[in-house]
């Protein structure tokens, strides 16, 4: 039996960011202007700037996977409402956001989350399947050299490291600088962890549309383990060692010193 594609017709407020897009924003520019003046308790100013960039961040990640899968032939996705970056549209709102953030939270690691739902039957493409998987840690790539710009021009001062303590040429707007160093560290993770070829992750949904059909099954049946594989290398092996001196060396590559987002997740948790 052929399978014959149903086009739909693309919403006209497809491409408007949701109300629940902009209030993030809207979070995120007030807890950052509070991080900068030090208004208030600087820990939850910290908290909230870290947590809702980063849910930006996914919300952008998500978003690359759904509007060059709509350009690649997928219109489905405008009428599903991911084009309108708005999480709580997701396939798996869980996956997506809330365990990403728990992990931030708790782990302090850019966890990369579920993506939105392609309907891959209206890609004609192996080319255009894999760039629409690479799509969402390019995202993270770009976002990490956008946040590092301050530390990579100079305009952010640098770390100065003396007596046990971490201090800045500059301290006046230390826990600023430290939150966006953070938030660079997330970035740097998120990308490195989503390009791992890894059934269920990103990495693993550019190299399957070359498999051949035996192997795509296989690696279906793998997929929903991805997440498990991932932790326990992370944190059961030697791999995690050196992920996060890879990590280390990456940051340092767009310039954000690990002492620096050390310290901004640090400050994040308020409750300790």
């Amino acid at each position: 039996m052929t399978y014959e594609p149903v086009y739909t017709r693309t919403p006209r407020n497809a491409f408007v960011p949701s109300p629940v897009f902009v209030g993030i924003v809207a979070v995120f520019a007030v807890s950052g202007v509070m991080t900068w003046t030090n208004f208030g308790n600087i820990k939850i100013d910290v908290f909230l700037f870290i947590i809702s960039g980063w849910l930006i961040s996914l919300c952008l990640h998500e978003y690359a996977h759904a509007v060059l899968g709509y350009f690649s032939g997928d219109v489905t996705v405008a009428e599903r409402g991911y084009l309108r970056l708005n999480p709580l549209k997701y396939t798996h709102p869980l996956l997506s956001i809330v365990l990403p953030v728990v992990v931030v939270i708790l782990g302090g690691i850019g966890l990369p989350g579920g993506a939105v739902w392609v309907d891959h039957r209206y890609i004609q493409s192996k080319v255009k399947d894999s760039l629409i998987s690479a799509a969402g840690p390019l995202t993270n790539v770009v976002l990490a050299i956008v946040v590092a710009f301050p530390f990579l021009t100079g305009l952010a001062p640098e770390v100065v490291v003396g007596g046990g303590r971490v201090t800045l040429t500059d301290d006046s707007h230390g826990p600023f600088w430290a939150a966006l160093a953070a938030l660079a560290f997330l970035q740097v993770t998120a990308s490195v962890l989503n390009f791992l070829p890894i059934p269920g992750l990103d990495g693993g949904g550019i190299i399957q549309p070359w498999l051949s059909p035996a192997y795509q099954r296989a690696w279906n049946l793998i997929a929903p383990w991805g997440f498990l594989v991932l932790f326990l290398l992370l944190w059961q092996t030697q791999v995690g060692t050196w992920f996060f001196t890879g990590v280390d060396w990456l940051a340092g590559l767009i310039g954000v010193d690990w002492e620096l987002y050390a310290a901004g997740l640090q400050l994040m948790r308020f409750w300790q």
